[in-house]
Order: structure tokens, then C-alpha cells, then sequence
């Protein structure tokens, strides 16, 4: 696709510093990332990298100190419904089942009932929680809720999805389970997802392009486009390729930050 098309999130010259008292933070310098309607893109980096930093940006929930965070060329001034975020820790509300979680955006959007109950259904079916819609968030395994979590993003007509280590806290078996998911669900839907990890296995096998962050302070170092066919296979000579390249390039960066 040519770089002329107005990508749907723009990173140009980002920069983040926090005030900490009478200090300053830079967490993040010179960011510029082109992020095309329907790509899947994945962050990875070590702790303290910013990757989070430049997604909070991404939603608006923080404020570039320097350069510009745009949507369709226009500058991001806040949070808004076509960027959905889906945090590891859920975000669910206790009190609302299942239903009724994903189902808030569009009632609080106003939408009629009967439009509501119909954009509900498909996404509870599309995440395959027909089954538990009347359940609430404590009764849910953890995979479960991140399937409630993603499902309420996408019922409140977000184009592109924002994932903070998403599957972070889930067992092994789980997070296989839900990568599978997640790419059978961007396939179907031509999502957009920018997705922050610390695996790069897990980059590896979800991303279209995995952007590499290098930490102090947190700044792009490099893209790669994962040209593997899916679905991907974790054990063959081509993927382990990608993980040597990968790997061998975070470790430089932790040799340079020792150094």
C-alpha cells in the first residue's frame, strides 16, 4: 500500500516527559509510527521502554509533550470510542453481566434497544459467550473475561483495537488458546490492532510488522514485516529464525544499557 494513503494512527516525532517533583522523566522520544487500517501491528521491548507510554498516547489518555498522536491526520485530543483499549487486567465491571459489560458503550451512546441488543448478541456470539451472558465477571475464567473484555471494544464500534499485554497474565494453555482467537477474530472483522507485548514469540505469531522499542529514553529502533504464512507454526525453521533475529536484537539493547 503506498505511504501516500492517510494511515489511521500516526505517530510523528512523538515524545512523553513526566514531572516527577522537580525532575523529569523522558519516557519517550521521537516516535514515528504509520499504523495502516487493518494491519497488525505488535510492540515489543523491554520494561521501561515506553511501549505502554506510546499506546496510552494512542488512546488519549496522555498527551504528546512533543510532536503529534493523529487519527486520520487529525490530532488525537482524548479518549473516544473508535479507539478501543483492552488492559490485562480486564477492566470489567463487577456489578454488570456479561451482557450488560459489553453492551455499556452503546447505551451509553444512546442507542435504541432493540439496535443494542442485536450488535450485543453478534459480538457475544463472535467471541463465543453465547453460553455465559447472563453470567457476571466472577463467575468467568480468565480467558473468559478477556473474551468480555475485547467483545465490549468492538460492540462500541472501535477501529482500531489498543492491547496492553493483553494475555499477560493468563496461563500458557489459555494464551495460545486466545492468540488463536484473536487472529481468527482480526481476520474476520479487518480490525486494526496495535498490540504491546513482552514475547516475542507471541509478536511473532500474531503481527504483521513488530516494531522493536529500545529503552532510556524510549525511542523506535526498527520494524520488521513477519512475511510468515498463516496460520504460523512455532516449531518450524522459519519462525525460530525470526525469534533468533528478534531476541539477539533486545539483548543488544540490555548490553548497551549494562555498557
Amino acid at each position: 500500500m503506498a505511504e501516500s494513503v492517510t494511515p489511521i494512527l500516526e505517530m510523528k516525532n512523538a515524545g512523553k516527559i513526566y514531572a516527577q517533583g522537580a525532575r523529569s522523566i523522558e519516557a519517550l522520544r521521537g516516535a514515528n509510527l504509520r499504523v495502516r487500517k487493518g494491519e497488525f501491528i505488535c510492540l515489543i521491548g523491554a520494561s521501561g521502554c515506553g511501549k505502554s507510554t506510546l499506546l496510552r498516547m494512542a488512546a488519549g489518555f496522555e498527551r504528546a509533550t512533543t510532536g503529534e498522536s493523529l487519527m486520520w491526520g487529525m490530532p488525537i485530543s482524548g479518549p473516544g470510542p473508535s479507539r478501543g483499549m483492552v488492559f490485562q487486567d480486564y477492566g470489567l465491571f463487577p456489578w454488570l453481566s456479561v451482557r450488560d459489560n459489553i453492551g455499556f458503550g452503546p447505551k451509553s451512546r444512546g442507542r435504541p434497544k432493540v439496535e443494542m441488543r442485536e450488535t450485543v448478541d453478534r459480538f457475544i456470539e463472535l467471541v463465543g459467550l453465547t453460553n455465559f451472558a447472563d453470567v457476571y465477571p466472577h463467575q468467568l475464567s480468565g480467558g473468559m473475561k478477556q473474551r468480555v473484555a475485547i467483545a465490549r471494544v468492538l460492540a462500541n464500534d472501535a477501529e482500531i483495537v489498543l492491547m496492553d499485554e493483553p494475555f499477560g497474565a493468563l496461563d500458557a494453555m489459555t494464551r495460545e488458546r486466545l492468540q488463536d482467537e484473536l487472529v481468527e477474530l482480526w481476520s474476520r472483522t479487518g480490525l486494526t490492532v496495535l498490540f504491546v507485548t513482552h514475547s516475542i514469540e507471541e509478536a511473532i505469531f500474531l503481527a504483521d510488522r513488530v516494531v522493536v522499542m529500545s529503552p532510556g529514553p524510549g525511542r523506535i529502533d526498527n520494524e520488521y514485516t513477519i512475511d510468515l504464512p498463516r496460520p504460523r507454526d512455532i516449531a518450524s525453521p522459519e519462525f525460530n529464525e525470526w525469534r533468533r533475529l528478534l531476541s539477539s536484537q533486545l539483548h543488544s539493547h540490555h548490553a548497551k544499557k549494562a555498557g
